[in-house]
């Protein structure tokens, strides 16, 4: 399980199943997720996420990595991390995960701290706390996205 960390791997059985679920209902994702995984359009990059750990989410993820991209996922609030998908994506090759429902702040910062020393080439960040840390100790990067519906106000700081 490289060096991912999550609650039970136990449960990556059922992770898998709700994964692919969604992937059998995210049926564009999954088109375009086909129409690049043999050209690897992001072959060598590295990508640091923060968003909530969700089977929707691990869709994206694995096309990410199909395309190339070696992933780090932290949460972006582990309130809402699925165990058995967490544990799920952290068997897969290509994909390291730290994230488990109901990590406290000092774990929650930490696979923050852990998605931002992957040394991301990419970085996609729900909530803004994967980019504060980034561009705190790492002034280098060059741009990050941000899907937020709140907490602009981190940005200022």
């Amino acid at each position: 399980m490289s060096s991912s960390k999550v609650k039970d791997p136990s449960l990556a059985k059922e992770g898998r199943l709700k994964v692919e679920w969604a992937e059998a209902h995210m049926p564009v994702v999954m088109k375009l997720r086909s129409m690049y995984r043999e050209k690897k359009p992001l072959e060598g990059l590295r990508i640091s996420a923060a968003l909530h750990v969700t089977k929707e989410t691990a869709v994206l993820v694995r096309t990410l990595r199909d395309w190339g991209a070696s992933v780090f996922l932290a949460p972006s609030n582990p309130l809402s991390t699925q165990d058995d998908v967490a544990a799920a994506l952290a068997e897969e090759e290509g994909i390291t995960v730290v994230a488990w429902r109901g990590m406290n702040e000092q774990e929650y910062f930490g696979a923050i701290a852990e998605a931002a020393r992957a040394r991301p080439d990419i970085v996609i960040d729900d909530g803004a706390d994967l980019h504060v840390t980034i561009h705190q100790s790492m002034p280098e990067v060059g741009g990050i996205l941000i899907e937020s519906t709140c907490r602009h106000d981190k940005l200022a700081s």
